[in-house]
């Protein structure tokens, strides 16, 4: 994926003279905030659209993670019990805070990815930043996330409540007042911890082996020549790949955060107890309930997230830079 190109050097003296005759030849493309404001904006629109339509599945995956014992069929089998139980609207519960929520999360996520990039490349110089390309993928990667965390865990608070205790209020306005005026502003973070836990690794990974397969696949295709519709296959190829990855590396993280924000904690009772109480309550095969259900929403939104991120970002012109793919 590019990054941005700020005036600052790459300390690379070749590469500072190509940037000059690019900037020259078109001093209209966009830099700086102007260009970071359109990766934020493609990745805020990418994540909520993807996260939103798959709201159905995302409540399926938290019910199993909840109550494995009634919910024991299956993703399949969960949407039928729901339905049947509840009615279809009961498989959109949540769809506010989750729009919302990832949102803030993917212009935090995706525009941080690009600019904390761009620094380690500034940082190291452009020499360095490519052979230890793994290296700034990672960190870039982390440091994004954690940012878009502090964003998405009140909206993340609150659609965990929604799906759990349907009957707790009346969609996103209604359950982020209710757990305001009720609990404090602290309970949004009481699952702070569970989030980067499940977050960073999860972003950590999908970038990283998202930037991967795209490189592997880049070798033997031109990116130069390759057309838009050949592009956006590769965004959705690895993806997809990046997708798995992350949904099996965050899948415990995951279920502790579901568990966590279910209910209120004890009198008393600190987040780290909780979550140490938690963890033995639910072992190596409780964290992993959920998995199937998990590995299909995430591949196929992770997928989705890269396919429309390319091109929102071509079509707002927010494309080039530099890249460090060898």
């Amino acid at each position: 994926m590019s990054a941005g190109v700020p005036p600052s050097s790459t300390g690379s003296v070749k590469l500072d003279a190509i940037r000059a005759q690019a900037a020259a030849a078109d001093p209209t493309k966009p830099s700086g905030l102007n260009l970071y404001s359109r990766f934020a904006f493609a990745g805020a629109v990418c994540c909520s659209v993807t996260h939103g339509a798959l709201t159905p599945v995302d409540v399926v995956k938290t019910r199993i993670q909840l109550d494995p014992v009634t919910y024991n069929r299956g993703l399949i089998g969960g949407f039928r019990q729901i339905i049947a139980k509840e009615g279809s609207g009961a498989v959109w519960t949540g769809f506010g805070p989750t729009a919302a929520g990832y949102f803030l999360q993917g212009a935090f996520k995706f525009g941080g990815y690009e600019f904390f990039k761009q620094q380690s490349i500034n940082l190291l110089g452009y020499e360095t930043a490519s052979q230890n390309r793994t290296v700034v993928y990672l960190a870039s990667a982390a440091c994004a996330e954690f940012f878009a965390d502090i964003a998405l865990c009140p909206l993340e608070a609150t659609r965990i409540r929604l799906v759990s205790e349907p009957t707790f209020a009346n969609g996103l306005v209604g359950g982020f007042s209710k757990i305001a005026s009720t609990e404090g502003l602290g309970a949004f973070y009481s699952g702070f911890g569970p989030i980067l836990f499940k977050q960073v690794p999860y972003t950590m990974t999908k970038f990283g082996v998202y930037e991967k397969v795209s490189e592997m696949v880049y070798r033997s295709v031109d990116k130069s020549t390759a057309s838009g519709s050949m592009q956006t296959a590769i965004n959705l190829g690895s993806g997809l790949m990046g997708g798995f990855a992350a949904a099996i590396v965050s899948q415990p993280a995951d279920t502790m955060l579901s568990k966590i924000n279910k209910t209120k904690g004890l009198p008393g009772e600190g987040i780290a107890s909780r979550l140490v109480k938690i963890g033995s309550e639910l072992g190596l095969r409780g964290s992993f309930a959920g998995i199937g259900a998990r590995l299909f929403m995430v591949g196929t939104l992770t997928a989705g997230q890269f396919a429309i991120y390319g091109d929102i970002k071509k079509a707002l012109g927010a494309t080039g830079g530099v890249e460090i793919a060898q």
